[in-house]
């Protein structure tokens, strides 16, 4: 059986295209979303998964109306496989079934696709933090107490104050107080 799935991402657009297409290939049930891809929620798409069943073929336009971004794609089209459940896309003419050598294939290759586009993305945050650390800037939460907070509650502390009473005056827990106060040791 031929499952259709369509996705359009704001209101003013409409799956008349997608939908005419996957009835001319032969869908017998489509199902549709009116949501942005870059929603992991997809309800049409969730109801599809889930009544499909072994030996279907789930049917798109094209790619990028099933998956976010090309891992999301592959973990889709994966799930489908464990479940022997075919997936082609029209505008691409991609078919992809494990069961062929060629399905074989285009899995692989999209795998490697999404392993290579999850470390450009390291790599890219990699330059992004080393950039940053080059003008001084770290990252992470700013500090909550000061150099010159530190030196009194050091006093403070060594004075005999109790560490509850420094926490409340400086608005943070005992566990921040202990933890500076180790530091300076």
């Amino acid at each position: 059986m031929k499952i259709g799935y369509a996705r359009v991402s704001t209101g003013l657009q409409n799956l008349n295209l997608q939908e005419d297409s996957l009835k001319k290939f032969g869908c017998d049930k489509i199902f549709t979303d009116h949501i942005s891809g870059a929603k992991s929620h997809r309800p049409g798409l969730e109801s599809a998964i889930e009544f499909v069943r072994s030996g279907d073929t789930i049917v798109v336009w094209r790619l990028d109306r099933l998956g976010r971004n090309m891992e999301d794609l592959i973990r889709i089209v994966n799930q489908l496989n464990e479940r022997g459940i075919a997936f082609y896309s029209l505008q691409e003419n991609i078919s992809m079934d494990k069961a062929s050598s060629t399905g074989q294939l285009m899995f692989h290759l999209f795998a490697a696709f999404a392993e290579f586009e999850r470390n450009l993305i390291l790599e890219r945050s990699a330059a992004g933090r080393e950039a940053a650390r080059a003008r001084g800037r770290f990252g992470g939460r700013p500090e909550k107490l000061s150099n010159d907070d530190l030196r009194l509650i050091k006093t403070l502390a060594d004075s005999g104050t109790p560490i509850k009473s420094i926490a409340e005056r400086w608005e943070v827990s005992r566990t921040t107080i202990y933890r500076y106060l180790g530091k300076l040791n």
